[in-house]
């Protein structure tokens, strides 16, 4: 018989903590969403306390710029951009000649033509790496040389492959002209001339690049032949060498100067500074966002911009039969135009970013939508003439926008990683940008035709890169707010360093944001250790205890704030090289290999001793001598052991590095109460010894018993910090710490 009945009630408690736990969800994503808040508000300053902007400064003269860093950097700089841009026009106006010298398609010039972009990349962190670490007028001078070779190489290539290779290297060469000439300029010359001085640079070698398809076209003319072509190539290579003999001469200034003088008053010299991992230093820089939607927005630039050259010769060319002279005379026409524009565009720049930073961006923004409604009046003209002519507002438009990349990603970029800063940007634009229009340009253009090409790709990739600049703007306040608080910190730091430097922290944490994704986990955590010293990690559940540890060792990049040991800033260190330095981190759960012996997890966690075999047998000794259990079966294999041995053995594989700083995640963590009492016992070993450790831990009583002090997280934020028996007092805080079992 069946009933009617209603199901039975026994799901309500379920139905009922279901849905209290979503309503504990929301209250936590909103009081988070709060936090976050409430950090950027806090780091907001007012505008003439950011750099450059505002205040009493007085705004200066592109002359008086010069004169302030001497003139002599601007000019060898600008004749490299020139002689660049020389090369670049000559592959542009003669990629039809080319294209019959090695019988080529038009998809397969176009793609080689652009394929220096993907080359560019390829350099582009190497040369951003070495900006940021040596001196870069070496860098500077070296590059050019290659530049000049690959140059020479260019003329002389046999076929199409070997042009291509020698494209590769001028990619390579060229690359130093993002990432380290946008470096050097940024610590030479002053913030207030920052505009005018790139949009001087790109004018010079806009005027070279305008000049040169008229005479790249004259050369190749009067030398004629099939072989014509080769000629600029050979007679370029001369001045490129000369003038990169001369950037080996260039002096170096200070890292930052100009951003602490504006901001500090006065500048700090790092005079060892210690290596950055290109991977921290990309983290960071993806966490401005002033640098992601501009780097975003001038990729989709380089879609159009890039490719767009040829596309126009060889639409001409095929459809308006027009000869190499005239298709050069266009160009220099063209590139002339874009002159009118660059000096009215860096001053105005300057001016606004002097006033209200936001407007300084807008502006490229706003000059960059025009392209997409330009392209298609320009690619339905009757005519050749009508079509050259058309062409010109929307390069003017765009060529001035992307001019001004440099100033935008130099204001925001922390001053440690310009180099590397520019060189993120080359990869998105040159690579993505450049390389990827130049790919599917080549595609569509041999499926179709160049206009067609021109027109699913230009006008979609204008209209987002402006859109994408526009929206930029809202954020670089902000950006700025935060660069002033780094340097702010950095001035604290050193003169507490100069005032007590016999009582420097081995190790400091300060004001670290971190995030996974878009949700913030750590807000403003600071504290430090003092050297012979334990601290506890104390939180609730998800506070953020086990993050910390990661961003000390260097597993994860913060968003903002700085990590030291021994008062040296290692922020953008790698976490092999804070190994080196003496960071080491036991994580939680597992850290053995469970399929090999104990010996032989030893011998893998000393491999990099490999080499000293002294030091080495002494480190065997001494962790065999602190876990006794361990060295009597060391043929075992480890994934037998128990869970109290299996933490025992991982964290003898650490102590064999010899850690300066020991960082333990959770040690007792599902553990019995006397496999815990033997691990104590060692910690109390390592303590007497003098090492420094900070140690993840649930339990309250635990860290009592062998930490000197505590910090006390919640929710990604530091609400205690002191001596751990006072942490006991606080009932409000202590029955906190035994809320949960998973770390945070």
């Amino acid at each position: 018989m069946t009933s009617d009945a209603p199901p039975a009630e026994t799901d309500a408690p379920s139905r009922t903590s279901m849905a209290g736990i979503a309503a504990e969800m929301i209250d936590a994503e909103a009081e988070r969403r709060a936090l976050q808040a409430k950090d950027e508000q806090e780091t907001l300053f007012a505008d003439d306390l950011l750099p450059g902007v505002g205040g009493g400064e007085k705004r200066l003269s592109l002359r008086q710029g010069l004169a302030a860093g001497g003139s002599v950097t601007f000019l060898t700089l600008m004749t490299l951009g020139a002689l660049d841009e020389l090369e670049s026009a000559t592959l542009q106006t003669l990629a039809p000649n080319i294209r019959d010298s090695f019988h080529l398609s038009d998809g397969a010039i176009t793609v080689i033509s652009a394929a220096s972009g993907a080359f560019l990349v390829l350099g582009a962190l190497p040369m951003g790496w070495l900006a940021d670490r040596f001196r870069r007028s070496r860098v500077i001078g070296w590059a050019g040389v290659i530049f000049s070779a690959m140059v020479f190489a260019s003329g002389l290539a046999g076929n199409a492959f070997l042009f291509f290779l020698a494209r590769f290297g001028v990619g390579i060469a060229k690359s130093s002209n993002q990432a380290v000439h946008g470096s050097l300029l940024a610590d030479t010359y002053p913030i207030g001339v920052r505009g005018r001085i790139a949009s001087t640079n790109y004018g010079a070698a806009r005027a070279a690049g305008a000049l040169s398809p008229a005479v790249v076209g004259g050369i190749a003319a009067l030398a004629g032949g099939a072989d014509g072509w080769r000629w600029p190539y050979l007679l370029l290579g001369f001045p490129a060498l000369a003038v990169a003999i001369f950037a080996f001469r260039l002096p170096e200034p200070p890292r930052g100067q100009h951003e602490m003088q504006s901001v500090l008053g006065e500048v700090i010299e790092d005079a060892k500074p210690l290596p950055i991992s290109i991977e921290a230093a990309f983290a960071r820089l993806m966490r401005i966002r002033t640098i992601k939607t501009s780097i975003l927005a001038f990729s989709a630039l380089g879609f159009s911009l890039f490719s767009s050259g040829v596309l126009q010769n060889l639409w001409a060319d095929d459809h308006f039969h027009m000869s190499t002279f005239q298709r050069g005379l266009w160009g220099s026409i063209g590139g002339a135009s874009i002159l009118l524009a660059l000096p009215f565009v860096g001053p105005r720049y300057d001016d606004l970013y002097h006033r209200e930073p936001a407007k300084a961006l807008r502006l490229l923004g706003l000059c960059i939508l025009p392209t997409a409604v330009l392209l298609p009046v320009q690619w339905f003209m009757p005519n050749g003439v009508l079509f050259m002519i058309a062409g010109i507002p929307g390069v003017m438009a765009s060529s001035v926008a992307f001019s001004m990349i440099s100033p935008v990603l130099q204001s925001v970029t922390p001053y440690r990683l310009r180099g590397l800063g520019l060189a993120l940007s080359a990869i998105y634009v040159f690579f993505i940008g450049a390389t990827g229009g130049a790919l599917l340009s080549g595609l569509i253009s041999n499926a179709y035709d160049p206009r067609v090409a021109v027109l699913v790709i230009g006008i979609p990739a204008s209209a987002i890169g402006g859109w994408l600049m526009i929206r930029g703007a809202s954020f670089i306040r902000n950006d700025l707010s935060l660069v002033v608080a780094d340097l702010r910190e950095e001035l604290e730091e050193r003169d507490r360093q100069v005032a007590d430097p016999a009582n420097i922290p081995l190790l400091q944490v300060n004001n670290i944001d971190f995030s996974y994704g878009h949700v913030q986990v750590l807000f403003g955590v600071a504290f430090e250790v003092r050297r012979g010293e334990t601290l506890a990690l104390l939180g609730t559940n998800g506070a953020g205890k086990s993050t910390i540890l990661k961003v000390i060792a260097g597993l994860g990049t913060p968003s903002r704030g700085v990590v030291r040991m021994n008062g040296r800033t290692m922020t953008y260190v790698s976490p092999e090289q804070r190994g080196r330095y003496g960071i080491h981190l036991l994580p939680g759960g597992k850290g053995v290999f469970a399929s090999m012996t104990i010996r032989d997890n030893l011998e893998m966690a000393a491999f990099r001793m490999r080499k000293d075999t002294a030091d080495r047998d002494r480190r065997f000794a001494y962790v065999l001598d602190l876990f006794p259990d361990l060295a009597a079966r060391q043929n075992q294999r480890a994934g037998s052991l128990s869970g109290g041995q299996q933490q025992m053995l991982a964290l003898a594989m650490v102590l064999l590095q010899d850690p300066e700083v020991l960082l333990i995640d959770e040690l007792s963590l599902g553990l019995a109460p006397v496999v815990v009492q033997d691990l104590l016992a060692i910690v109390e070993r390592l303590k007497r010894d003098g090492m420094t450790i900070i140690i993840v831990e649930q339990s309250l009583n635990i860290a009592l018993a062998i930490a000197d002090r505590a910090v006390f997280l919640e929710k990604g934020q530091v609400r205690f910090s002191g001596p751990a028996r006072e942490l006991a007092e606080r009932d409000d805080l202590a029955r906190a710490v035994f809320l949960g079992r998973e770390g945070g």
